[in-house]
């Protein structure tokens, strides 16, 4: 009897012991885990329906329609996975740029013929431009004569980037240099000015052909008819100065992004299921030729990517 009472209470003892370190070791690997793990600002697949189901909960009318959207995107569009995309001031510039280098897409025509990373001084010493040193860097507000610079060194960073990408034909590889480059957010952020910049320098080039009275796309004509916006100077001080600060891209600005980088930017905008307006391209006056993104949106200022089955 002394034996088996002795047993019990190391059997006790050990099960006590066990439990305890089956704990610390749950414990340490969660620590680990968040300690290493990536910030990567462009989410892992995840399967579409699945993520609807968890985020589109309950009875109500934004709710059905939601979820409506997204068997529609499912079944009829097969789009199978999405990619979450950091939800801040610059997740439409984060979204385009993400599938422009993991698609390993080519510069814009226009790029190629231009030495991209001399436009800041171009456009200070040839064309008069030095109210551009009232640019702002998204939520830094960084301004001064240094501007040039430092518009400089991320256009740089662009080309370089851009170039290096597009260069890489296995896909595999493409995609775990994004997960990297992604998972920096000081380097996304020099990205994101520098698609900033580009807008602004192909609105002040339409600008200029406007003058001379050349034609002009109509989505510039647009741009220059509202008050805000009638000039490049008034562009970037009420609208491309804020974003990444206070706002992110407005449907105009989507306009401008696909025209500057000679990309069709398909969005499925989820708040506007069964209306016209579900399906839109920006721009809407695009060139054949030109590559296809595709991003989808419940509310028209987060976007995320789609996954189309292979």
């Amino acid at each position: 009897m002394l034996g088996i009472s002795f047993l019990a209470a190391a059997l006790c003892h050990l099960r006590s012991l066990y439990l305890y370190l089956g704990h610390r070791l749950k414990w340490w690997s969660g620590y680990l885990q968040r300690k290493f793990k990536k910030n990567l600002s462009v989410e892992a697949e995840v399967d579409l329906l699945g993520y609807c189901a968890r985020e589109w909960k309950g009875e109500t009318s934004r709710a059905k329609l939601m979820r409506k959207a997204y068997e529609e995107l499912f079944w009829r569009h097969h789009i199978k996975c999405i990619r979450q995309v950091k939800g801040d001031n610059y997740d439409a510039l984060r979204s385009v740029l993400f599938q422009i280098l993991s698609q390993g897409l080519s510069l814009p025509s226009w790029m190629k013929e231009k030495d991209i990373v001399k436009l800041p001084e171009k456009l200070l010493f040839s064309q008069g431009c030095n109210w551009i040193q009232q640019y702002s860097f998204g939520p830094e507000k960084y301004t001064g004569p240094n501007v040039f610079g430092k518009l400089r060194k991320c256009v740089e960073l662009l080309k370089s980037q851009w170039t290096e990408f597009s260069g890489i034909k296995d896909q595999h590889k493409r995609g775990n240099m994004c997960n990297c480059l992604f998972s920096d957010e000081s380097l996304e952020y020099k990205l994101y000015e520098a698609l900033k910049f580009i807008m602004l320098y192909q609105v002040i080039e339409v600008y200029e052909q406007g003058k001379s009275e050349k034609a002009i796309p109509s989505l510039y004509r647009l741009l220059f008819s509202r008050e805000t916006s009638s000039d490049p100077l008034s562009f970037m001080m009420n609208h491309l100065n804020f974003i990444g600060d206070t706002c992110g891209l407005q449907q105009i600005d989507m306009l401008i992004l696909g025209h500057s980088l000679e990309v069709k930017i398909k969005v499925f905008r989820l708040s506007k299921f069964n209306t016209r307006d579900f399906e839109v391209y920006y721009p809407e006056e695009h060139h054949r030729e030109w590559p296809e993104i595709c991003l989808l949106t419940e509310n028209d200022r987060h976007y995320h990517i789609p996954v189309f089955q292979v």
